[in-house]
């Protein structure tokens, strides 16, 4: 059995944690979780132990990683991968992560990628709520591609940042046109799958970023375009909610134990 912890309690990490219930991660077991709401990981413990199975939730990541883990789910923020990746990686615990974001930092990417290296870790980043990471990194190997990423969203979904205004409750509008790296710095958790789709092929600074604010538009639509000279690729993902990240990673962890992979 595979020793999985989840760091980040919320709906994804319930997700992962249905899934090993229901037998759907059978090679795995929740050995601990860690939440900076003790409420959120009680509920994940609370459902490991209904189920007949011994979970812990951890305090501090300290106590998470002396479990010995081999493999991290972070499902937190962007903040949280970059204060938990090198104690995880060096700690022989691989990570599976939503947040992207993180790794549009460079200096933190070459940094985690040697830690990975030198102690046989791995990074795993997850489609999330877009997809086609096979056929967008197959394009940019061939050469001489650019690529591209739309994503549109209601303007309820961004409240708190730095663009939101009441008139977006009105007017469909670009409010975002720039790189991946500047839309993770501007929206650090609601682009994280752009940064995902850059780094599976022409890289944060290359890759073309447009956020739209749709009035009463629910949920999210991403759209990354991606082309060279023999080859166009789209691929259009609408969802609801955010529920097909929490089944991204189960689908990760799936093709990490599994003797075919997709």
């Amino acid at each position: 059995m595979k020793k999985l912890v989840i760091v980040g309690c919320g709906r994804l990490a319930a997700i992962v944690a249905d899934a090993i219930v229901n037998g759907l991660l059978s090679e795995y077991d929740l050995i601990g979780v860690y939440s900076r709401t003790a409420a959120k990981a009680d509920c994940i413990v609370s459902k490991m132990q209904q189920s007949g199975r011994s979970c812990k939730a951890c305090t501090t990541l300290e106590d998470l990683l002396a479990l010995k883990p081999d493999y991290l789910v972070e499902s937190a923020s962007p903040a949280a991968m970059k204060a938990l990746a090198l104690p995880a990686l060096k700690n022989g615990t691989s990570i599976i992560t939503l947040s992207i974001g993180a790794l549009a930092d460079e200096s933190f990417y070459k940094e985690v990628t040697e830690a990975a290296r030198v102690n046989g870790t791995r990074i795993y980043p997850v489609s999330g709520a877009t997809g086609g990471f096979d056929v967008l990194r197959t394009v940019f190997l061939m050469g001489n591609a650019s690529a591209s990423f739309f994503n549109e969203k209601g303007p309820d979904a961004l409240k708190g940042t730095a663009i939101y205004d009441e008139s977006l409750q009105a007017e469909q509008r670009v409010v975002f046109s720039g790189n991946a790296v500047d839309a993770i710095g501007l929206f650090p958790t609601k682009v994280n799958v752009a940064v995902a789709a850059s780094l599976a092929s022409v890289g944060p600074e290359k890759m073309k970023v447009s956020v739209q604010s749709t009035p009463g538009f629910t949920g999210d639509t991403q759209r990354v375009e991606i082309k060279n000279d023999q080859v166009r690729a789209v691929v259009d993902v609408y969802s609801k909610t955010s529920d097909i990240a929490g089944w991204s990673v189960v689908n990760t962890l799936i093709n990490i134990v599994s003797p075919i992979v997709f």
